[in-house]
């Protein structure tokens, strides 16, 4: 191939982008994704689950890998949370996802750019009983997903995945469709009429009454998890995780693992705050 039908090669090449689930309602997501402090989209995308469309400038602008990215955002996302985030990802050259599960080590799978899966097969049995699929029906849609078939590439194995959460109650937005760039994908978000930004998510008008009994226009709702008998214990713990995990990112200049390690740290001084104060005797 010559040099210039290389570069029209990689030009058509399909551009990075990316989709985060959260089995959770837009409202107690809110909070937890403006602590990213990325510009990202926020939708409903069917009964108990939301969608974060993220614009991508971390893997535009700063040259990280998306899968990387999204790997450290759906941990921050789920850690110390009482809901599972699913990143959907996907580059010129793979497509996968990672599922994230409180303190519990991620799990994800991947397929070359020809559908050729790469991932181990465990991996979607584990996926599949975390999220309480079908140990039989989805099991074994989800084994198709790992076996060769030179009739799918890595966009339709993302779309038969996103089949199989269809039956646990996923139902994304029109237009959210897995190969797209994130510009792309951000525009078809801005078009649904329920579609509020991350960064700026507020009740509905009229409702300025937090969950807690206190009125005005301050930072939202806190998370639903900050307070309560556990809470400063779950603030101490999720500190001690998120110093070292900064670090390390820090360290690797990943933006991903950063982030994921600063939602750590917010978490739990958050936590801290909202943690009640017993009286000294």
């Amino acid at each position: 191939m010559s040099t210039e039908q290389s570069r029209s090669a990689r030009q058509a090449l399909p551009a990075p982008g990316a989709l985060l689930l959260c089995r959770a309602e837009p409202d107690s997501v809110a909070p937890v994704a403006r602590l990213l402090r990325e510009d990202m989209l926020l939708a409903p995308a069917g009964e108990g689950w939301s969608v974060l469309v993220p614009e991508g400038r971390p893997w535009q602008d700063g040259g990280e890998p998306v899968d990387r990215v999204l790997s450290g955002w759906a941990l921050a996302l789920a850690v110390g949370a009482p809901w599972p985030a699913l990143a959907l990802w996907w580059d010129a050259e793979r497509a996968g996802y990672s599922l994230a599960s409180g303190f519990r080590r991620p799990v994800g799978y991947e397929w070359l750019a020809n559908g050729t899966p790469v991932g181990v097969d465990e991996a979607m049995h584990t996926f599949a009983g975390r999220l309480g699929l079908d140990p039989v029906l989805d099991v074994q849609s989800l084994d198709e997903l790992t076996r060769p078939d030179p009739a799918s590439d890595a966009r339709s194995r993302l779309r038969g995945l996103l089949a199989v959460l269809q039956r646990a109650g996923v139902d994304l937005p029109d237009g959210l469709a897995p190969g797209d760039s994130a510009d792309l994908l951000c525009a078809a978000a801005r078009e649904w009429p329920h579609t509020r930004t991350a960064q700026g998510a507020h009740r509905p008008e009229g409702d300025r009454t937090h969950p807690h009994g206190t009125q005005g226009d301050g930072p939202g709702p806190r998370p639903p998890w900050a307070g309560g008998p556990w809470g400063g214990m779950l603030a101490l713990v999720q500190i001690a995780a998120g110093l070292p995990l900064t670090a390390w990112g820090l360290h690797r200049r990943s933006g991903g693992w950063t982030a994921a390690g600063a939602l750590l740290l917010a978490h739990g001084a958050l936590g801290l705050a909202c943690a009640p104060v017993r009286p000294l005797d």
